[in-house]
């Protein structure tokens, strides 16, 4: 649905005269495509640009741009330094997001249920099986929790949505550690998958009993209900605008290492623990097309608002600050 939508922009702004200068592509996150859709469609009625993105996924946003089929890339999990020289890649964040542990439960309302960080691991490992597990009991004593079986709903295709969450569920569990680790994509114990964030939140709303993870914007835009989870201080943390941006005010980035940082389970009693940045790669060798792909990013920079009204948070003036800086040190 995004991708023809973000199809209908061209073919408006071009309709209505705006014939573009420039054409740039991207592919890959699904988890800032809602954003990235959004700033394209601006770009465009503002200065006739057109920008293509794809949302395939960041292990797809990651193979297109090392084959150089796209302008850039984008991923919600960072590559490290290495990987990057490997590559012969720039990388940098645009905004913050979260991600939601979504789940389809009658009657129980958003943000009602609580899941302790043992729960949580023992839903996505297949060892909690049903609602009424006493486990998921004792910290939703006054819900009238069913004793159903629980569909576990993950991804399909390589996700830097994936990498955030299991990078979570790898650190507050020792089981998982040891039996599943981190990965854009993992050998999931139980549960079906969907096809990017958008596949996993229509699988949500289809299946009663299910459980599965989302970034915040296709969350809030299907209207689901998440739980409360516990963070870093084992306190209960809702998923909201405000406590993600209690976890997004530790983001220590620096230009050395290319803003490689992953933000799982910043301290703070208020800060959500499964909040993510996403990043754009860029080819080191084609300066001027990079130019044109900078040009987008300093117009979505400067036109946050659009980050805030779909549930992201937007960067800090100084890491825009340090960004552009890291734009400069590259000749770009």
């Amino acid at each position: 649905m995004r991708k023809g939508l973000l199809s209908l922009f061209a073919v408006a702004a071009l309709a209505t005269g705006a014939i573009a200068a420039d054409k740039i592509s991207g592919a890959g996150a699904t988890f800032p495509a809602p954003l990235y859709y959004d700033w394209a469609h601006g770009y465009a009625a503002k200065t006739g640009n057109q920008v293509n993105y794809q949302s395939i996924g960041s292990g797809g946003g990651i193979k297109q741009i090392q084959k150089r089929t796209v302008d850039f890339g984008a991923s919600d999990k960072p590559l490290s330094p290495e990987e990057l020289k490997k590559d012969n890649l720039l990388q940098f964040p645009t905004v913050v997001g979260s991600i939601a542990v979504a789940y389809n439960l009658p009657g129980v309302p958003d943000g009602a249920l609580k899941l302790s960080n043992e729960a949580a691991a023992g839903i996505f490992l297949g060892t909690i099986s049903t609602w009424n597990d006493p486990l998921i009991k004792k910290d939703n004593p006054s819900l009238n929790l069913p004793d159903k079986r629980i569909t576990v709903v993950h991804r399909s295709d390589g996700s830097g949505t994936t990498f955030n969450f299991v990078y979570w569920l790898d650190k507050i569990s020792p089981t998982w550690k040891s039996k599943v680790g981190v990965g854009t994509s993992v050998n999931w114990p139980v549960g079906i998958g969907g096809k990017g964030n958008e596949g996993v939140a229509n699988v949500l709303r289809q299946t009663p009993y299910s459980i599965g993870y989302v970034e915040y914007a296709y969350k809030k835009e299907n209207k689901m209900t998440a739980a409360q989870v516990q963070s870093a201080d084992k306190t209960w943390v809702e998923l909201t605008v405000a406590n993600v941006k209690e976890a997004a005010k530790n983001a220590k980035w620096t230009k050395q290492d290319h803003f490689h940082e992953i933000l799982a389970l910043e301290p703070g009693k208020k800060s959500y623990p499964i909040t993510a940045g996403t990043f754009i790669l860029l080819p080191k060798e084609k300066p001027e097309q990079n130019k044109k792909v900078i040009q987008f990013f300093n117009y979505a920079f400067e036109n946050d608002a659009a980050a805030e009204r779909l549930g992201y948070i937007p960067l800090p003036n100084e890491t825009v600050k340090l960004i552009q800086s890291y734009f400069k040190d590259n000749g770009l």
